[in-house]
């Protein structure tokens, strides 16, 4: 199977670790993971399943999940304020092996990355995306190319966020990845 495509609105905290850690304590309780359900639909609403948790803990998910990962932002251990160390190219070349690749790799695996200012003016002409730019952009037809570039710059594995403002506020962080396969 090859890999799925996930991501989330939550609401923005200033410590964006601690944002990213009660997102994934929310989508665990919920049991919105696999193996609890094998393929999540997005975007997740109020009315997406929710069988509840169904390991005791969320490292225990994710050993049950195997080489596939969660298939969801329970994959995603730590958020980094840099862009991505890798691009696509230089991630397949390092899953190629060798040691020296695989430490590059858990550098980027299981991390959310900054989008850089440059490809956020470059998707939304702005620095301080509104979520109406984020879903028109990503998931609408307003700029096709951009949306193209924006998926395939993540890496199996690991996610991409973006601060999501209105009225010059910052008040979501949008979180999408990959998951492993």
């Amino acid at each position: 199977m090859g890999a799925e495509v996930y991501w989330y609105y939550t609401d923005y905290q200033p410590d964006l670790n601690a944002a990213l850690q009660t997102l994934r304590q929310k989508e665990f309780q919920a049991g919105r993971y696999n193996p609890a359900i094998p393929l999540l639909d997005f975007p997740i609403t109020e009315n997406s399943p929710a069988p509840g948790a169904q390991h005791i803990s969320i490292e225990a998910a994710l050993e049950a999940s195997d080489a596939d990962g969660t298939r969801s932002i329970l994959d995603i251990l730590r958020v980094d304020d840099r862009p991505c160390p890798l691009s696509r190219d230089e991630f397949e070349e390092a899953l190629g092996g060798g040691e020296e690749f695989y430490q590059i790799l858990g550098e980027v695996w299981n991390t959310a990355f900054l989008l850089p200012p440059a490809e956020l003016i470059t998707l939304f002409g702005t620095e301080q995306p509104t979520h109406e730019m984020i879903h028109s952009v990503l998931f609408g037809s307003k700029n096709p190319n951009g949306r193209n570039q924006f998926w395939d710059s993540i890496d199996r594995g690991s996610a991409r966020y973006i601060i999501v403002y209105a009225d010059h506020q910052p008040s979501e962080i949008f979180f999408s990845g990959y998951s492993f396969d």
